[in-house]
């Protein structure tokens, strides 16, 4: 199928971004990986695409006073690659080395993920159990929201007209697990998990299980195994299916942290 008609349009700053998601129909464009196949679906009919890759300054990775600020525009490969991540937030690029194929993690961004909210997605999981803060600017200026309070429902954010995501602050943590399972390398996950370690609590955060991540905050194994929410059904795997899968997950990654 072919995309609907739409008008195109790259700002090279902020302002001019929050100029054009003024106009109706507008809608943000950042990777592109997930919004480019709903348009040729139809699922997605925009009349004005902004396209913020040409924006600089957002794709930036920024270690700083027990934080690391990560860009909205920065790919999946980058967050792969980054030496500073795998020294102070390794979560991350363990993560992202699991998203799709190399050819999606070269164009898709962290701000993309984010700000689609895909509850069968790795980095939203890593945002919750990390404690993250996103960052969303607006022609007023900046506002945080944190993780938990960011991801509304299936696909359903707290981002408001006008805002752009422009950056993610995670808390450092060097020890985290992540793990998920696949029928194949690079397909949506049955069940998965990102894992933290926090002095004695364990901050779990499961997604691929309901319509959004689901973050589990717990001291012991027990505790964690008693708090596991009966997951929601997909296509092709029941709620006791998902549960089983999930309680396993558990068990590897508790012993890893």
């Amino acid at each position: 199928m072919k995309a609907p008609s739409f008008a195109y349009a790259k700002p090279r700053s902020l302002a001019e971004a929050f100029d054009l998601l003024e106009r109706p129909g507008a809608k943000i464009l950042a990777g592109g990986q997930s919004l480019i196949p709903s348009l040729n679906l139809r699922l997605s009919s925009p009349e004005l695409l902004v396209d913020i890759t040409g924006i600089k300054g957002l794709s930036k990775i920024e270690p700083a006073n027990g934080m690391v600020r990560i860009g909205a525009l920065c790919t999946h490969a980058e967050l792969e690659r980054s030496t500073e991540l795998k020294q102070h937030l390794p979560l991350i690029p363990e993560a992202a080395a699991h998203i799709a194929h190399p050819a999606i993690r070269n164009r898709g961004t962290l701000g993309g993920s984010l700000a689609l909210a895909d509850p069968a997605a790795e980095l939203p999981a890593c945002a919750l159990a990390l404690d993250a803060v996103l960052v969303l600017a607006a022609r007023k200026g900046e506002r945080r929201v944190s993780a938990a309070d960011f991801f509304k429902g299936l696909f359903e954010t707290d981002l408001r007209r006008g805002e752009v995501l422009v950056g993610a602050e995670f808390p450092k943590a060097d020890k985290s697990a992540f793990l998920e399972l696949t029928r194949r390398q690079g397909d949506y996950a049955i069940v998965g998990l990102a894992g933290v370690a926090r002095s004695s609590e364990r901050r779990l955060a499961f997604f691929g299980v309901g319509s959004t991540p689901v973050l589990i905050k717990a001291g012991s194994l027990e505790e964690a195994r008693a708090s596991l929410p009966m997951p929601a059904a997909d296509l092709y795997h029941s709620p006791s299916t998902k549960l089983h899968l999930a309680r396993v997950l558990l068990e590897r990654a508790w012993t890893r942290l």
